[in-house]
């Protein structure tokens, strides 16, 4: 009885000395010692321990599968723990959809296992204790997208704010909309009388003519146009035919009053300066001349949406010289007609009259033959002064116009082309206006007949530049090669057309000094008039 005693003794104490080395062999050591404990009968004697003594081994040890989150003594994707099992499925940053098992401690599980949506991560938590390797089972899904409340209030309130302030500046833009248009409106009270169109200040028997001598007459402007609120009253009441040209400017039209016909030249809204420009210089004191288009009246029409600005003068059947030139040939009478108008109202411009109130010289700066008209009994008046220059001699000054037309390249002088012309003495810009004048004599004489041959129009220094020439063209033309248009050698055989060509030539020198003067012009062609006995 004592032998079987202490053989049981050495047993139970083999025993617990075996379950004392598992607790510290590694997940491969255990197995090893596990297959040798079943081949000599000592499993089944520690199954009966386990039940009898439940503190060795305890009864809620779980078999969990793991994946990415195995302990380190883990064997075969298996992990061992008193708490659960779980599966977790997590959006990575390219939002691939990854899985990983494993396993769970008791303390704080209940709080890992619960809903995880609120994570800054989208991702999703399963647990399970039900038996061994059940989170297997498992299949969580990744919770749907959204924002939380504070990000979409912060969001709203962003929103909210960034319109309250657009609304702010488009009112202030309205605003100040308003006040320069109202603004505008008083300054230019004397175009805004509300007149009906049934309204009318001028006699139904008046004619345009009439009116004009009746101003000058009284002396309420004497040569500079008519009264302003007959400006207003005939702008009213022009009916507008048909368009007759149009220009960098705008367009021009032929219109009617009262069965006159009229010219309307229509300015663009970005050509305000210019419309204001040549209505202030045709309203000029003493302007009023034979040989310079005839002002009627300036007038601003607007809707609201729009504005026009109206100049309203005197119209010409014949057209701009340019185009009486390309369908018209010439004869020595005709050419010398043309000549002498032409010099004659540009002598006026370059005039000044003295007085009490006297006319200042004016310069016109864009002299061409698109800018010379051709009247019905053959003379020329000149037109287009929206580039003009008014000189001061009270105090020396030159009043240029600030808009920003600087005249046409092809008629421009070598002092303009080279930028060396001086803006502040005023008879540089009446030494260019001769050039270009010398231009046109050229272009008029081109079209005269001599022995009975005449050539086709053309522009100047049309064999020398483009069609529509570059500064540097006609810089390297004009100033550089000095050359100049050439002359017809059959104008030698004709005494008026050899004159002609020394005129020309005389007023398109290179040296602004050495170019005639418009005075000087106009007595040469007077007397070349008388001595082909035509009156003027």
């Amino acid at each position: 009885m004592v032998m079987v005693l202490c053989l049981q003794v050495r047993a139970w104490s083999a025993v617990l000395l075996l379950t004392g080395l598992l607790s510290q062999m590694t997940g491969s050591d255990a197995n090893l010692l596990d297959s040798m404990l079943l081949k000599n009968g000592w499993k089944g004697s520690q199954k009966k321990q386990e039940g009898s003594k439940s503190a060795v081994v305890p009864e809620n040890i779980l078999w969990c599968h793991c994946n990415h989150h195995c302990p380190k003594d883990s064997v075969n994707n298996t992990c061992m723990t008193d708490g659960y099992c779980f599966t977790m499925v997590e959006e990575e940053e390219g939002g691939m959809a990854v899985f990983t098992f494993g396993c769970l401690g008791r303390a704080g599980s209940e709080f890992q296992c619960r809903d995880t949506w609120n994570a800054r991560t989208r991702r999703a938590l399963k647990c399970c204790t039900d038996q061994d390797y059940c989170n297997t089972d498992l299949h969580p899904t990744l919770p749907p997208l959204r924002t939380s409340d504070y990000v979409d209030s912060s969001v709203q309130y962003m929103a909210l704010f960034i319109s309250l302030i657009v609304c702010i500046i488009f009112l202030g833009v309205i605003l100040i909309f308003c006040c320069l248009r109202h603004k505008r409106q008083e300054s230019q009270t004397h175009y805004s009388i509300n007149l009906e169109p049934d309204e009318t200040y001028i006699p139904p028997q008046e004619s345009l003519k009439d009116l004009i001598e009746q101003s000058a007459s009284v002396g309420s402007g004497s040569g500079s146009g008519l009264p302003l609120l007959v400006q207003r009253t005939i702008a009213k009441q022009i009916q507008m035919v048909k368009q007759i040209g149009k220009g960098r400017y705008g367009e021009v039209w032929m219109g009617k009053w009262r069965g006159e016909r009229v010219a309307v030249k229509v300015f663009f809204t970005t050509e305000e300066k210019s419309w204001f420009r040549e209505t202030e210089i045709y309203q000029t004191f003493l302007m009023r001349h034979e040989n310079i288009l005839g002002f009627i009246a300036a007038d601003i029409k607007g809707t609201g949406s729009w504005t026009q600005l109206y100049l309203i003068t005197d119209y010409h059947e014949n057209g701009s010289l340019y185009d009486y030139l390309k369908s018209n040939s010439l004869d020595v009478r005709a050419l010398l007609k043309l000549a002498y108008s032409s010099i004659s109202g540009l002598c006026h411009l370059h005039t000044e009259i003295y007085g009490t109130q006297g006319k200042p010289a004016i310069a016109h700066r864009d002299l061409k033959s698109k800018n010379i008209l051709v009247k019905k009994n053959g003379y020329c008046c000149i037109a287009d002064l929206g580039l003009a220059v008014k000189f001061n001699s009270d105090t020396n000054e030159v009043d240029i116009p600030p808009n920003l037309r600087v005249g046409t390249k092809r008629y421009m002088p070598p002092e303009v082309l080279e930028e060396s012309l001086n803006r502040s003495y005023f008879q540089s810009f009446i030494m260019a206006d001769m050039y270009s004048f010398g231009l046109i004599v050229w272009e008029m004489t081109r079209r005269c007949i001599c022995g009975g041959i005449v050539e086709d129009y053309q522009l100047p220094y049309y064999d020398l530049v483009p069609t529509d020439p570059s500064y540097e063209d006609m810089r390297e033309v004009v100033c550089i090669k000095a050359q100049r248009p050439l002359f017809i050698n059959r104008w030698g055989n004709d005494e008026c057309l050899r004159q002609m060509g020394k005129l020309m030539s005389e007023c398109w020198a290179h040296n602004p000094a050495s170019r005639l003067t418009a005075l000087r012009v106009k007595k040469t062609l007077a007397k070349m008039l008388e001595s082909q006995d035509i009156k003027l």
